[in-house]
């Protein structure tokens, strides 16, 4: 099978995404399971790589379609909208609008059928926000860029793979839209998901929204016979092997260990805690339910250490790797 093309967001120019961008292409199995296409600033990309002391140069290009993967330097997308003197790790509404030019521009480059996936470096709410485009995050602007009604977010490391019914909303918020029809279709994209990567019977586990599920009443207002019980139901009797709702605590150790494909996670912390305790550089982020690949790094923009050239690129390897899993019919080389 031919190596798909993955387009590369730079992300936020004044975070660390260029420069793991740059890191990155040193490495050849980068090369061997993909053709990278990165969307961003060529300018900036070759300041990076400077910083990082990358040996390769960046080709700027005004169409995807002038990409010459046969060459050893990095093809980019080059949408010129950072000034020169824009300074690392600073928040900036130059540097947000950059980034949302980005996935805009990857989002088109997928949809032409160029590419087979997109893969994004971290960009800043704030500088998003500041630029004036009003998303909570990648996946927000993502669902809106595809015109795709819901989607959810999919983190994944080497033990354990979460998928969230709520993300980036206040805590009291999020058990007030979490209701049964919303978790079932949360299980069933992610059932989804793990069926197209080969797990032919895949094991779910859901989580309580109350310590202990609620044990039996004691804790919470009966959120879990109200909200989740019924959506684990219909689930099972599609004949999937889904289980619960059981306490977050102890489910996470269950998956962690192996007993399960995929946890259920009701809210942000609840599932992202887990995977961030295994370690940054092994998370990857996945939009599940978009008609587009979205893979990211599970890490931000890391102001406080951008532009000095010690951030680590194996998060962007590791979605990289996702993406090319993930992509229609293309497997690497």
């Amino acid at each position: 099978m031919t190596r798909p093309t993955i387009a590369i967001t730079m992300g936020d120019p004044a975070g660390i995404g260029p420069e793991v961008i740059m890191k990155a292409f040193a490495h050849p199995e980068m090369l061997a399971m993909c053709n990278p296409l990165v969307i961003g600033d060529a300018n900036r990309l070759r300041k990076a790589g400077e910083i990082v002391g990358a040996r390769i140069g960046v080709d700027s290009l005004s169409d995807a379609k002038a990409a010459n993967f046969a060459s050893k330097n990095v093809q980019c997308v080059d949408l010129k909208i950072v000034p020169d003197d824009l300074p690392f790790g600073q928040m900036s509404p130059i540097a947000g609008e950059a980034a949302y030019r980005y996935i805009e521009k990857a989002v088109e480059v997928v949809q032409s059928g160029f590419a087979q996936g997109i893969c994004t470096a971290p960009l800043s709410k704030e500088a998003l926000h500041a630029a004036g485009h009003k998303y909570p995050g990648h996946t927000e602007l993502l669902a809106h860029l595809t015109g795709t009604p819901e989607v959810s977010m999919m983190l994944v490391s080497p033990k354990l793979r979460v998928i969230h019914v709520t993300t980036h909303i206040g805590l009291i918020d999020a058990i007030k839209k979490i209701e049964p029809g919303l978790v079932e279709r949360v299980i069933t994209r992610g059932h989804e998901v793990l069926v197209k990567a080969g797990i032919k019977n895949p094991k779910i586990g859901v989580c309580a929204i109350n310590p202990h599920a609620g044990e039996n009443g004691l804790f919470g207002y009966g959120e879990e016979a109200e909200k989740i019980t019924p959506a684990v139901e219909v689930c099972q009797k599609k004949g999937w092997d889904v289980r619960g709702p059981l306490p977050a605590d102890t489910l996470f150790f269950l998956a962690g260990r192996g007993d399960y494909d995929m946890v259920v996670a009701m809210y942000h912390d609840q599932g992202h805690g887990p995977i961030k305790v295994l370690g940054l550089e092994s998370g990857v982020n996945i939009t599940v339910g978009l008609p587009v690949i979205r893979t990211s790094v599970d890490h931000g923009t890391a102001f406080d250490i951008a532009g000095k050239g010690i951030a680590d690129e194996r998060s962007l390897l590791e979605a990289l790797r996702q993406a090319v899993d993930l992509a229609p019919g293309a497997k690497a080389a």
